[in-house]
């Protein structure tokens, strides 16, 4: 017979930890939570035990998104948030606040595709509306939410890409690709501002996703002079040769969010199966 190297009081003490939800007693916001990855990700979130603020334009994507964490056991609230409008940013905190008395958790994945247009035919309108959403409501997210995420430490998840990155065959995809790259450098410069209050912040940079991102995409007729032919005989995504799923992108969101990162931070997180890497 094996002896045991625990007493009872041991094993018992482990059997909680190993059946404790991660991210329990904990409270999120997800930004652009009604569809897609936001969608996943809220929905991960909860079933480890988090409280998560669905922020979105479509307040009824959300509502269906509250129903299902419900229905799980879950608990959520839904706020109907441009991300471009600071002032509707900082309302939303506030109302997680008032809903979970607290954040730990901020995932910032609100954003366009926006217009795809040559640099010489976009105007300063299309431009600035891609910036304006990606990059701006990434900023007033982090911005309102750092007073509460310093009182207990937390971590902040910005949703980047690959274009702009490390990929850059987007035709007509400038304004968006300066906008992902940007938010990488935000990170950066966040994750050092903000390490002295415990507070992590890391990219993440999906590739082919399958999300509904491509309703916000108004490609011009113009793209195809600037085009240049690229062709992958064996496939343009060498691990599943396929698109990645909303779900597998929010099992890394959880990770980042979870102390399972607790020593992770200013980090970009590629989440594309080598896509980036031909």
């Amino acid at each position: 017979m094996a002896l045991s190297l625990f007493t009872k009081d041991e094993k018992d003490e482990k059997r909680a930890v190993a059946s404790r939800k991660r991210l329990e007693g904990k409270a999120a916001i997800v930004t652009g939570a009604g569809s897609g990855i936001g969608r996943a990700a809220a929905i991960r979130l909860a079933a480890e035990g988090a409280k998560v603020c669905l922020v979105d334009l479509k307040e009824r994507n959300s509502a269906e998104v509250e129903k299902a964490i419900a229905a799980a056991g879950g608990e959520a609230v839904v706020t109907d948030t441009d991300v471009s409008d600071p002032t509707r940013v900082e309302a939303a905190v506030r109302t997680a606040l008032d809903a979970f008395g607290r954040l730990d958790v901020v995932f910032a994945n609100a954003g366009i595709n926006g217009t795809m247009a040559p640099i010489e035919t976009m105007t300063p309108e299309q431009w600035s509306h891609t910036l304006t959403t990606n990059l701006n409501g990434t900023f007033y997210i982090v911005k309102y939410a750092i007073p509460h995420l310093k009182e207990n430490g937390g971590s902040i998840v910005i949703t980047s890409s690959i274009n702009g990155n490390r990929k850059f065959k987007s035709w007509g995809g400038s304004a968006y690709s300066a906008s992902k790259a940007a938010q990488v450098a935000f990170a950066k410069m966040a994750a050092l501002e903000l390490a002295q209050y415990r507070i992590r912040v890391n990219a993440i940079c999906p590739g082919a996703i399958e999300t509904n991102i491509g309703q916000n995409t108004h490609q011009t007729d113009e793209v195809e002079s600037i085009e240049i032919p690229i062709h992958y005989p064996k496939g343009s995504q060498p691990l599943e040769h396929r698109a990645g799923t909303p779900e597998q992108v929010a099992d890394l969101v959880l990770f980042l969010a979870s102390e399972e990162s607790s020593h992770i931070t200013g980090t970009e997180v590629y989440i594309d199966g080598a896509e980036s890497l031909l």
